[in-house]
């Protein structure tokens, strides 16, 4: 195969030996050219380029934020996409079973490439722009961008950072008495409150070291997405709300402050009263808005899958 091995060098597993070593595995039993990264969205061009080019597989050697960008670049092509961890978190490739490690994740990678073991699946739309596992809007978004202000220290940090940020996000950096954006759905039900969403095209949100946070047992590749928001962020609550997520036993999802929604094809959130509130894509912090249209868009990008891959079951 035509493989194009593009590397963000600023990801936080990335080093000058991963790359090497990577790139020789590939080049055994494939035609590879490798390619960095040198600025936002520059993965998109390149990964639109590798398409037009005639590529076969895309392999991204970055943090879920590259993926994104690639992801958006090959989304409606022939050319698929191949994902190697090599961020702080890699909630994307963990969330289909790759290790956490990319020099064990190329293994099983360059077993999938030989056992054709690539899917059709489907991703997020958010005002048109995909995603892959999810978008958080309100807390969790004002939670990211602490860390993004903080950036520097993701590679040294890692998860304490991410601790630290939402603690000072919670006490210091985040609205927590007013509501912030409604959500509404085609069939007239909907959240009024909403202080904290997520809208997951898989499952699960996030880890913190190897717990993962289920928060939507019925996001997967195979069908819509599934939307949780948090409609109070009272201490007690939101506490209680964070230990059901980490329990992953299903009560996260009949809480009473959550409002869960699996399986949608489409949903609409809006800021109260036209204020803008923070949202982030896949773990990219993107500023403000006061309105994003949600949408499942399926079957849209081939996605080279562990060729021990399973749906989660709900």
């Amino acid at each position: 195969m035509k493989v194009l091995l593009l590397v963000n060098p600023f990801s936080s597993s990335v080093t000058a030996r991963t790359r090497v070593v990577i790139r020789k595995a590939l080049a055994g039993d494939h035609e590879v050219e490798l390619v960095e990264t040198a600025r936002r969205n520059h993965a998109t061009r390149l990964a639109q380029g590798a398409a037009a080019e005639g590529v076969d597989v895309v392999v991204v050697l970055g943090g879920d934020g590259t993926v994104n960008e690639a992801a958006n670049g090959l989304a409606g092509t022939a050319t698929a996409l191949g994902v190697l961890p090599g961020g702080s978190t890699n909630v994307f490739a963990r969330s289909i079973g790759l290790p956490n490690d990319p020099i064990e994740a190329t293994a099983d990678l360059l077993e999938a490439l030989e056992a054709g073991s690539i899917k059709r699946v489907g991703l997020g739309s958010a005002n048109g722009r995909y995603f892959c596992f999810h978008v958080g809007m309100g807390y969790d978004a004002a939670l990211v961008e602490q860390v993004e202000r903080r950036s520097g220290l993701k590679r040294w940090a890692g998860h304490p950072l991410f601790i630290y940020a939402g603690l000072t996000t919670f006490f210091r950096h985040y609205d927590r008495k007013h509501p912030h954006f409604t959500v509404r759905y085609p069939d007239g039900d909907g959240v009024d409150d909403g202080y904290f969403s997520v809208c997951c095209n898989t499952n699960p949100y996030t880890y913190v070291g190897n717990a993962p946070f289920d928060i939507a047992p019925d996001a997967n590749l195979d069908n819509g997405l599934a939307m949780v928001t948090v409609r109070s962020l009272r201490a007690e609550r939101f506490l209680r709300v964070m230990y059901k997520a980490l329990r992953a036993n299903g009560s996260l999802q009949r809480d009473t402050w959550v409002h869960y929604r699996p399986d949608v094809d489409e949903l609409v959130v809006t800021g109260i009263d036209g204020r803008p509130f923070p949202y982030q894509i896949d773990g990219d912090y993107l500023g403000e808005i006061d309105r994003i249209e949600l949408r499942h868009v399926p079957e849209i990008i081939d996605l080279v899958l562990p060729t021990a891959y399973e749906p989660p079951t709900t």
